[in-house]
């Protein structure tokens, strides 16, 4: 569990993602927004790059628990991996200021593991799926899949909800919408 200041910084990084890029995003703007001394931030974080993981981390872990909880009623198989995947999606879009931060923040190496980490565990996820729908490698086309994912997302950040970006990203794992008539 997270002690409350440090939960208060973080929600505070958080706020202040969505009015700024990553050079607003500084130590002092934080503690500032926090109500904080400046010290309490180091008590929490060792540096500006431990603080910028712990954004990320929150940001994917709201993302999963939402993602599991649209899954859990559904058995393995393309309904479940198109729902996990618009829940990414959509996730991603509700909090576009988080993602174009943590975007920014990618040449930090602890980030970049960070997110191949996470990568990692949504593609576990959808790994199920692709056995439950007969792909003979499975665990390297759920990999492909996340990979597709983060850049469909990247694609919506720039330009919104993306209907054509999605398609693609359905045809590409077979498990496009019936025709419209």
């Amino acid at each position: 569990m997270s002690h409350p200041t440090r939960q208060a910084l973080v929600d505070a990084g958080l706020d202040l993602a969505t009015s700024g890029g990553l050079r607003r995003l500084t130590v002092d703007a934080v503690v500032n927004k926090a109500g904080v001394a400046k010290g309490t931030f180091y008590v929490h974080f060792p540096d500006r790059t431990a603080f910028l993981v712990a954004l990320h981390v929150q940001f994917y872990e709201r993302l999963r628990d939402a993602l599991l909880q649209v899954i859990a009623p559904l058995s393995p198989g393309a309904e479940r991996l198109r729902k996990s995947m618009e829940t990414y999606l959509d996730g991603c879009l509700h909090e576009r200021a988080v993602k174009a931060l943590l975007l920014e923040a990618r040449s930090e190496p602890l980030i970049a593991a960070e997110v191949q980490r996470r990568r990692g565990e949504f593609a576990a996820i959808a790994q199920a799926d692709f056995q439950a729908m007969g792909w003979p490698d499975a665990e390297f086309s759920a990999r492909f899949f996340a990979a597709l994912g983060a850049e469909t997302a990247l694609v919506e950040l720039e330009t919104g909800r993306n209907e054509a970006a999605r398609r693609a990203l359905w045809r590409f794992a077979r498990i496009e919408e019936a025709p419209q008539e």
